[in-house]
């Protein structure tokens, strides 16, 4: 009888492919590209052409037939190894989802395929000046013209929507019957009249950058629309379970590389007789770090396997514990790896004091913990709404 495993002997190949491949490129190349300004072309294209970017996506658009579980394995092997593909999340994850889920056959034949092999990116655009993580409160709202739509709006902190082909934009249509809005998906691309961006000055180490989108008047055929109208707000919640899901894997990853450094550091580094990993102040609280990401990971794995499974409203719940559990395991794996390091934790050479600033974006993107407790007490607990 073989030893009982949470993840199946093609998981653990996957797993084992995919840190091989981020251990060519790894932190070197990523604070590289960073550095140049320049972007992650070549693991893309690497990566897209071993399969794994599109592994989520169906076998007859071109894709590998998986799922949440898959591509959150690849994403976190590659952050395991410092060189983490944020559009990941966004491209595959999201817009291929959604795509894969609702879109038209002439959809998914004109995008799966491209966003499969890589050839093409897509972008993500929700969240607005003025509504923060209030979805509810999204004033992007687009009108029938005939046979056209009509988006106006506006969008901020969008990634990397220089280098998508088109961005998949959360709109709101008005209810024929009850006059009230309603969340719809519309395909924008990239040159389409009236869609402008302008970049975001962060305080970031990252190769994709973040942009404020203006829709000024976006003309639209009819067939931007993904899926059908009355059904939107299932189609977005498609989308941002796993956007939490991929989230937690790309969390993971940073936490696990910073712990990885801090691990070989302490094994070698000597003050006194010993390395300093031999005194349990140093150990302990590493050790502390290594079991709160096993537990994320699980809560992730969790989370991946009731959404390919088609249970959306049990993957909601988890993919929002995943995403909060991963978030505040990263940033203690991180700050617990520098103050390991010491002076050295905040030098270029070892390359950790950037991902303080770096880690802490999954505690607030997409959703903020604040956000997930809310929904965990509500919809988890029923105790009562406080907005």
């Amino acid at each position: 009888m073989g030893t009982p495993t949470i993840e199946s002997e093609e998981h653990r190949a996957l797993r084992k492919a995919v840190a091989a491949l981020g251990t060519r490129y790894g932190r070197d190349y990523f604070t590289r590209v960073v550095a140049e300004g320049t972007h992650t072309d070549d693991l893309w294209a690497e990566a897209a052409k071993l399969g794994y970017l599109g592994v989520n996506l169906p076998e007859e658009h071109g894709g590998g037939g998986g799922g949440i579980v898959e591509l959150s394995i690849v994403l976190e092997e590659l952050g395991a190894a410092g060189c983490p593909l944020l559009m990941m999340v966004v491209s595959p994850a999201i817009c291929g989802t959604v795509i894969a889920r609702f879109g038209t056959e002439e959809q998914k034949r004109t995008w799966l395929p491209g966003l499969a092999d890589g050839s093409r990116k897509m972008a993500f655009g929700i969240t607005e000046p003025d509504a923060g993580s209030n979805s509810h409160r999204i004033t992007t709202t687009a009108r029938k013209e005939g046979g056209d739509w009509v988006l106006n709006g506006r969008k901020v902190f969008i990634s990397g929507v220089d280098i998508a082909d088109a961005t998949l934009i959360v709109g709101r249509t008005e209810d024929a019957r009850t006059g009230r809005l309603k969340p719809c998906l519309f395909i924008v691309p990239r040159d389409t009249p009236g869609f402008g961006r302008s970049p975001i000055a962060m305080e970031l180490s990252a190769p994709e950058k973040q942009f404020e989108l203006t829709l000024d008047e976006v003309r639209l055929p009819a067939d931007a629309l993904v899926g059908d109208e009355d059904a939107g707000l299932l189609q977005l919640f498609a989308g941002l379970n796993p956007e939490r899901i991929m989230t937690a894997a790309f969390a993971l990853g940073m936490g696990r590389y910073a712990l990885g450094r801090a691990v070989d550091y302490a094994g070698t580094r000597q003050v006194w007789k010993e390395p300093i990993g031999a005194h349990q102040a140093v150990a302990h609280p590493l050790a502390q770090a290594h079991i709160e990401l096993e537990l994320a990971r699980l809560m992730m794995q969790k989370a991946a396997h009731l959404y390919d499974a088609g249970d959306d409203l049990g993957a909601g719940e988890a993919a929002n514990m995943a995403k909060y559990a991963a978030a505040e395991a990263a940033v203690h794996a991180v700050d617990q790896a520098v103050h390991t390091l010491g002076g050295n934790g905040l030098t270029q050479e070892y390359g950790l004091a950037s991902m303080i600033t770096a880690a802490r974006v999954a505690r607030i993107a997409p959703v903020s913990r604040e956000m997930i407790l809310n929904f965990v007490s509500h919809q988890s607990l029923g105790l009562p709404k406080s907005y």
